[in-house]
Formats: structure tokens, C-alpha cells, sequence
């Protein structure tokens, strides 16, 4: 069968772990020349060493998304390496503590916290968007994948102001780029997972308590797992979606269908 992405070089950002790897992994399965991106220096390399061993071509970026000077230095040495047909602008970060509990709520809710998530989740989306675009206008067409979030469509109680706030600005600027960028043969779609299994929370497991209340939430009754994106992924990236663009894409093992008193009846809260 033939490879979707073969002869097509893809980026990827927040590419060393969860998503963005699963994105990258997905990719390189279908032929894709990959250039990761992450701050993650150590990790970065891991991945990419492991992807080459399976046969991939990785080139790999180290750059933190939300210093604007980064994003232009490194963009322009991706582009001195050839052009990109399409891009997955995945980093992101979550850090700040769930409305639900007393140190997310409004009057102790931290501007640091809140400074730091919009930094990455925005303004880094932003800056990389801005550069990617103008990578692809020049050849008059390119894919752009967005990884957005259902917290950015919906209230969610168990998530904070600056995520849910960062998510919902990146799905308008998403959308927004796609009318502008149409007319240059470039496409945008968001990607926005629910309850996923990855490290944006940090590295260890949620409890099992606390895993148990966000399962609850979700009708299929787990959480999903990186891999699970992956097909749609492929999809969004390649020629088979020519006609689409501008979309957002949930995929939250049916969660969003619940109500909130729904929600609250399952005990979410």
C-alpha cells in the first residue's frame, strides 16, 4: 500500500514525548523526513535515535517556543535543510492547579503560573505558526496540524484558567489563520484530545483516585492514549484531507457528550 507522507518533510513540535511523539512516530510510518522540535534536549535525542532505528530520517531542533528569538533562529536553520509540507505545532504545557480545588480558584490562582502556560501554549503556538506559514507560502501549499483541546470548547472543572483560556485562544487563532492562509494552498485543522494519558502534567501516573474521577467523566471509561490520534493525525497531514481545513476535530472517548449536570452527577467534580 502506498505511504501517505512519502517524500514529504514534517515538523513537529513538542516532539520528545506523549502526543507530539505519537505524531512524529505516525509520520515516519508513513514516509515522512522528520524534524522534531523540543526543549528537551536529552529526550529529543532519545526519540530520534529510536526512531532512526527503525528506519526514519530525523533531523532534531532544540528551541523554547515561547522566546520569540529562539522560533526565528531555529526556523530559518529548518528551512536551510529544505522545505516542509506539513506540520504538527503540538508543544504545550498545563501547570496550573484544577478550578475545583482552593489554590486554582480566582482570588489564589498564580499570575506566575498564568504567565508561564500562556507564554508556551499561545504565544509559543504563535511564533511557531507565524514562522511555519511563512516557510510554506512561497511553494503555495503545506498542512498545518494543531493540537488544541476540549477544555478550549468547554468548561471543565477539573482543569485551570490558563490552560483552558490557552486552548480556546489557540483554536480561534487556528481557525483565523485558515482564511487567511487558503488562498496560499495552506491548510489548518485542530486536533483536540480529551483525557489523554501523557507527561503534560508531569512525568509520574495520575493516582488512582484521581484518575478514577476523571474516567468517570468519560463514557467509553478511560483515558485515551496517544497512539489512538494517530490515524486522524495521518489524515490531517496528508493529500486526503485536500478539502479540509479551518476544522476542529474532538477525539475525548465520547466525553464531550455529557452534560454538565451530567458531569456532576457522575461525580466529576
Amino acid at each position: 500500500m502506498e505511504k501517505l507522507l512519502t517524500g514529504r518533510r514534517v515538523l513537529v513540535t513538542g516532539a520528545a514525548s506523549g502526543i507530539g511523539l505519537a505524531y512524529a512516530r505516525s509520520s515516519a510510518r508513513e514516509g515522512a523526513d522528520l524534524v522534531l522540535v523540543d526543549r528537551d534536549d536529552v529526550r529529543l535525542e532519545e526519540q530520534a535515535v529510536a526512531l532512526r532505528e527503525h528506519g526514519a530520517t530525523v533531523e532534531t531542533f532544540v528551541c523554547d517556543i515561547a522566546d520569540a528569538e529562539q522560533v526565528d533562529r531555529v526556523w530559518a536553520e529548518i528551512d536551510e535543510g529544505g522545505a516542509v509540507d506539513g506540520a504538527f505545532l503540538n508543544a504545550g504545557v498545563n501547570g496550573t492547579a484544577p478550578i475545583r480545588t482552593v489554590e486554582g480558584e480566582l482570588d489564589h490562582a498564580s499570575r506566575e503560573l498564568w504567565h508561564r502556560v500562556i507564554g508556551i501554549n499561545l504565544d509559543g503556538f504563535f511564533f511557531t505558526l507565524q514562522r511555519t506559514a511563512a516557510l510554506m507560502k512561497p511553494r503555495g501549499r503545506g498542512q498545518i496540524v494543531v493540537t488544541g483541546s476540549t477544555s478550549g470548547i468547554r468548561a471543565e472543572p477539573l482543569i485551570g484558567y490558563a490552560y483552558v483560556a490557552s486552548k480556546a485562544a489557540v483554536h480561534a487563532v487556528a481557525r483565523q489563520a485558515s482564511l487567511e492562509l487558503a488562498k496560499y494552498g495552506i491548510r489548518i485543522n485542530v486536533i483536540a484530545p480529551g483525557s489523554f494519558r501523557t507527561n503534560i502534567a508531569g512525568p509520574a501516573p495520575a493516582p488512582p483516585e484521581k484518575a478514577a474521577v476523571w474516567n468517570a467523566g468519560i463514557p467509553l471509561g478511560r483515558h485515551g492514549e496517544p497512539p489512538e490520534l494517530e490515524a486522524l493525525a495521518a489524515l490531517l497531514i496528508s493529500d486526503r484531507s485536500s478539502f479540509m481545513t479551518g476544522g476542529v476535530y474532538v477525539v475525548d472517548g465520547g466525553a464531550s457528550v455529557l452534560t454538565q449536570v451530567t458531569m456532576e452527577g457522575m461525580q466529576v467534580s
